[in-house]
């Protein structure tokens, strides 16, 4: 299904016509604020397997990032952490950012790593909040890339559509994503460290 929607003014409706899919085990492309990504509910062991086939990885080896509305979900999905490494990731999200956090028993199974971890996503991006605040719990997601040798990431709807459209239950279209990935920061200890600079400016 390919919906179409406004990135300033996104349709209701057809948000809510991938949250249906989603809570179905359906997987969908949507747009962020840096790369458009692959992703599904949180809570579904068949999304979460469907997104890691078409990855092509296992799920423990899949570097999937929780996508959530807001900051109330850190305390479900991450261990505590400290005021300092709470007050960056306040200043920074929404925004390009993944923060990589020591997770909690609350983050499936499946998709956790030897070393425990998770990374934490809220973009600045309304079609993204709108299908995370719809659908009520966080998604799980992996930036769409692309098999050219130059061009890491897709970004034009009409290629992504055509690539994954066998694939997935649902591509939400909103315009062409942006070619730079979000910057990751290690936050496990309590010295923020810089594992991936990208789109979000890093002031550790």
């Amino acid at each position: 299904m390919l919906l179409s929607v406004h990135p300033d003014n996104p349709e209701i409706r057809k948000i809510q016509q991938a949250v249906e899919l989603i809570k179905k085990g359906g997987v969908v492309i949507f747009p962020t604020d840096t790369i458009y990504a692959l992703g599904c509910d949180i809570n579904s062991k068949t999304g979460i397997e469907r997104t890691c086939k078409i990855l092509g990885k296992k799920p423990e080896k899949a570097n999937l990032s929780i996508i959530c509305k807001d900051l109330s979900n850190l305390s479900e999905y991450a261990a505590p952490i400290n005021s300092s490494i709470f007050k960056l990731i306040k200043k920074s999200l929404p925004g390009p950012y993944t923060f990589v956090l020591n997770s909690s028993r609350q983050v499936p199974k499946i998709f956790q790593n030897n070393k425990k971890t998770v990374g934490i996503r809220i973009p600045d991006n309304k079609v993204t909040r709108l299908l995370v605040e719809y659908l009520g719990n966080p998604l799980v997601s992996s930036s769409v890339h692309s098999e050219d040798e130059v061009a890491e990431y897709l970004t034009e709807p009409e290629e992504i559509y055509e690539k994954y459209k066998r694939q997935i239950d649902a591509f939400i279209s909103s315009g062409a994503g942006d070619n730079e990935p979000s910057t990751v920061i290690d936050c496990t200890e309590d010295v923020p460290v810089l594992i991936r600079q990208g789109k979000g400016e890093f002031f550790g």
